[in-house]
């Protein structure tokens, strides 16, 4: 029996693949079980060479036209099957959308436990995870027993991505198995949140409330153009109606983990603070002096955001 990661991709391994991939290495090492990991698409050759330093025993490469396009219809017939066939113990995944679908149905199909959204990975004598429940305000530890497999999804930008050594996993390529499919994804089209992909930047310029409208945005914008970042937003921005939710970092948005992330106008609720406390630096400008997001920030300002984004604008176009 060992550990088995679901290595999600779209069109090619992303960042929160990778982070899942060192999450499971880590578990394996602590608790001692093989690690396999299960890749589906099409024409995956090239991302094999992403997964060295991982510790995977062995790499399995689904293929078929009908998994280009990720979907839980036709993707967890195939992980249940090789989970089955390894008398896999533990599944790991994302906590993406499409993550945490494929493992709740996964979990539904073999009827085993579920833990999701998890910020914390560890082995002691059993899987014991860590995940933020109540919106946040309080974190659940959970040590999962009951029949395996035990089915775990991991919050993105929260598991730092560490190789052991550059050993490339052993590979088997396998068809996907007959089956019929009741539905079958025939494209996918992004929706855009800005020039700069929003959960793997790592420069975060955000906007809440203190803009006071969608205008305000433009100069937010600018300013995230100037350093190279991604432009994002609080939930109470979003629900307004001032900017799209593809930008929304939270709680109920996207995890961020930037080297860098400024937050203008934004006040700190807690949801917010569970989409990006684990930034590494964090800015604050607010005239708030009170304003939660101060007791998280590493630098703050206490302003008008308008007088003082405009100066920085300008002092970043300086030194650039």
């Amino acid at each position: 029996m060992g550990i088995l990661v679901i290595l999600e991709q779209r069109g090619s391994v992303g960042t929160s693949a990778l982070e899942a991939a060192s999450a499971a290495a880590q578990l394996s090492k602590q608790s001692g079980k093989e690690l396999y990991a299960v890749l589906l698409g099409k024409s995956l050759d090239a991302e094999v060479g992403k997964l060295a330093g991982f510790n995977i025993k062995k790499l399995f490469l689904v293929e078929d036209d009908a998994l280009i396009n990720a979907s839980n219809e036709a993707y967890v017939p195939v992980i249940k099957q090789l989970a089955v066939e390894l008398k896999t113990e533990i599944i790991l995944g994302s906590a993406t959308t499409l993550g945490k679908e494929i493992c709740a149905s996964l979990a539904g199909r073999l009827g085993v436990e579920l833990a999701q959204d998890c910020i914390s990975l560890d082995w002691e004598g059993a899987c014991k995870v860590r995940r933020p429940i109540f919106a946040g305000k309080v974190i659940q530890t959970i040590k999962i027993g009951g029949p395996i497999p035990h089915i775990v999804s991991l919050r993105p930008n929260v598991f730092k991505v560490a190789r052991d050594g550059d050993m490339a996993p052993d590979v088997e390529k396998r068809s996907m198995p007959q089956m019929s499919l009741r539905a079958k994804v025939m494209e996918v089209v992004q929706a855009t949140a800005g020039k700069v992909d929003l959960s793997e930047a790592k420069i975060v310029v955000s906007g809440g409330r203190g803009l006071g409208g969608p205008e305000p945005f433009k100069l937010l914008q600018e300013l995230a153009d100037s350093l190279g970042a991604a432009l994002g937003a609080s939930r109470a921005a979003v629900d307004a109606g001032w900017i799209k939710h593809s930008h929304q970092v939270g709680q109920t948005g996207k995890t961020v983990n930037p080297d860098l992330y400024i937050a203008c106008g934004i006040s700190g609720a807690i949801q917010h603070q569970a989409g990006m406390r684990t930034s590494k630096l964090i800015v604050a400008i607010n005239k708030d002096p009170e304003a939660s997001i101060f007791k998280i920030a590493d630098y703050g300002i206490v302003g008008d955001l308008f007088e003082i984004v405009p100066m920085l604008i300008a002092e970043i176009k300086k030194v650039r």
